[in-house]
C-alpha cells in the first residue's frame, strides 16, 4: 500500500470520526440538554398561560426542596386546599417546561379540595440537574416527593398524575413498590418505550441519513456516557405490566409528536384496575383544553371508580 493511499484513508477514517462525534454530540444536545421555559415561548392555549400565572402568583403557595437519592436539590411548589384535606396530587410536567405549566390542571383540582404538589423535574425550573431524565431517574424523585407528603400527613391519599414524559414518569413511578398512600395515577400521553419514541422522533428529522438501528446505538452510548442511563431501561409499558396503583390512561386522537396508539399499547398492558380515554380532536396533551368537560369528566368518574 502506498503512502498516497494509506494517507488518504487515514484522512477519510478521521474525517468519518469526526462526523459521528459531531452527530452524537447533536443528537445529546437536542435530546438530553434541559431546555428551560420561559414566558417569551408562547404557550400554545391561553388557558395555559392563565393556569401558568395562577400558581406563580397564588397567595398560599410554597417553595419546597428536598434532595435525591444522588444529592441533587429538587424543588416544587405546594399549594394547600382552602379546607384542611387528606387528598393530595403530584402533578408531573413534561420536557421543555417547569411546574408552572401544570398551573391550568392545579386550578381545577384545588377547587376540589386536593391539596397540589408541583414539582420541578431535576433540570428543569429550580430543580437541580444537567440532562434530562425521560422518567427514570424521575420515577425516583416522585418516589421521594411521595414520601415527603406521607411524612408530613400519614393518612395522605395521594394521585399522580402527569402530561408527556411526565405522564412516562408517573408510569415508571407505578412501576415500583408504592406505598398504599398513592390511590391512583393518570397518564396523559405517554410513550411506551423510550426508545420507540426516540425512532420516531428521528424519522422526522431533516437530513436524517443515517440509518435508524444506527442513530439509536450512537444515541444509547452517549446518553450513557454523558448522562449515566441506559435509554432501553427507561420503558413505560414495562413498568404498567408491573403496576397495582389504578390507572386512568389518556391521549388525544390527533397526537403527531407521540402516537395515540401507544396509549393503546399501554393500557392494554397494563395489570392494574384501569381506564381508558381518547381526546378526539386533540393533538398533544391539549385535551384539557380541546374538550375540558369530558377530559375532566372522565377524570372525576375514574376518581370516583377508585374512591379518591
Amino acid at each position: 500500500m502506498s503512502k498516497k493511499n494509506s494517507i488518504l484513508k487515514l484522512g477519510i477514517f478521521s474525517a468519518f470520526l469526526g462526523g459521528m462525534y459531531a452527530f452524537t454530540n447533536y443528537i445529546y444536545k437536542i435530546s438530553s440538554v434541559p431546555v428551560q421555559h420561559t414566558d417569551e415561548k408562547p404557550d400554545h392555549d391561553i388557558s395555559v398561560t392563565e393556569g401558568r400565572m395562577f400558581v406563580r402568583n397564588h397567595p398560599d403557595k410554597q417553595d419546597m426542596y428536598i434532595n435525591s437519592i444522588d444529592e441533587l436539590k429538587l424543588h416544587a411548589t405546594y399549594i394547600p386546599a382552602k379546607e384542611n384535606s387528606h387528598r393530595y396530587v403530584i402533578l408531573v410536567h413534561g420536557i421543555g417546561d417547569n411546574h408552572e405549566g401544570n398551573g391550568i390542571f392545579a386550578k381545577h383540582y384545588l377547587s376540589e379540595n386536593i391539596n397540589c404538589l408541583l414539582p420541578d423535574l431535576r433540570g428543569f425550573g429550580k430543580s437541580e440537574g444537567k440532562y434530562v431524565g425521560y422518567g427514570l431517574d424521575d420515577r425516583l424523585d416522585i418516589m421521594e416527593w411521595i414520601y415527603w407528603i406521607i411524612k408530613r400527613d400519614p393518612d395522605a391519599n395521594i394521585l399522580i398524575h402527569g402530561m408527556s414524559m411526565g405522564a412516562a414518569t408517573v408510569l415508571m413511578t407505578t412501576g415500583e413498590h408504592l406505598p398504599e398512600n398513592v390511590k391512583a395515577a393518570i397518564a396523559d400521553s405517554s410513550y411506551t418505550t423510550l426508545k420507540e419514541q426516540f425512532a420516531k422522533i428521528y424519522k422526522t428529522m431533516k437530513g436524517a441519513i443515517i440509518p435508524v438501528p444506527v442513530a439509536l446505538f450512537l444515541a444509547r452510548i452517549i446518553i450513557y456516557i454523558r448522562s449515566g442511563f441506559d435509554i432501553n431501561d427507561v420503558s413505560p409499558i414495562d413498568a404498567v405490566s408491573k403496576s397495582k396503583t389504578p390507572t386512568l390512561f389518556m391521549h388525544g386522537d390527533e397526537d403527531t409528536l407521540i402516537d395515540p396508539q401507544m396509549c393503546s399499547r399501554l393500557y392494554e398492558a397494563a395489570k392494574c384496575k384501569k381506564m381508558y380515554c381518547m381526546i378526539l380532536g386533540s393533538e398533544h396533551v391539549r385535551g384539557v383544553v380541546i374538550d375540558p368537560d369530558n377530559y375532566w369528566g372522565k377524570i372525576g368518574a375514574f376518581l370516583k371508580k377508585v374512591d379518591f
